[in-house]
């Protein structure tokens, strides 16, 4: 049986079913679906599948713990689009972790300075964005000289 053959037969039943688990935790996908959709709550023993993916990690955290997902923060951090995210909608605040990756992105760098910082970047972030030539360099700009 594949990790979707048994979710779907899971969800199709409505309930947990422990002798299916073993097969459902070695996907993040339907890890995560199981958790949200049959579960209604943590799925410890999918976690390490879930860890593996930035997108899942911070879906997990955002909507099946409603907090931290610590376990999947390292592969998070390293997603610029998911940092941001994680940042603005679990930690609710500045995550120094995920900056680097952030910095790499002008969009995320911006969004991540109006929506979550709600100033100026730190030092490093702000002068990688100053080098970019991407247009949120320009909406950047244009919103620090805002703040002041």
């Amino acid at each position: 049986m594949t990790p979707q053959e048994a979710y779907d037969k899971a969800l199709t039943l409505g309930l947990r079913i422990p002798e299916l688990e073993g097969i459902i935790l070695k996907n993040a996908y339907y890890s995560y679906w199981y958790a949200l959709y049959v579960i209604k709550g943590k799925f410890i023993l999918g976690e390490p599948a879930i860890s593996q993916d930035a997108f899942y990690s911070y879906c997990y955290a955002l909507y099946v713990i409603k907090g931290k997902f610590i376990l999947g923060e390292p592969i998070i951090s390293k997603d610029a689009q998911y940092s941001y995210c994680y940042a603005r909608d679990v930690i609710e605040g500045k995550w120094e972790k995920a900056e680097p990756a952030i910095s790499k992105n002008a969009r995320y760098s911006f969004f991540y300075a109006k929506y979550v910082i709600k100033g100026k970047l730190p030092d490093f972030m702000h002068n990688a964005l100053l080098f970019s030539t991407d247009e949120y360099t320009k909406k950047y700009i244009k919103y620090i000289k805002y703040l002041k």
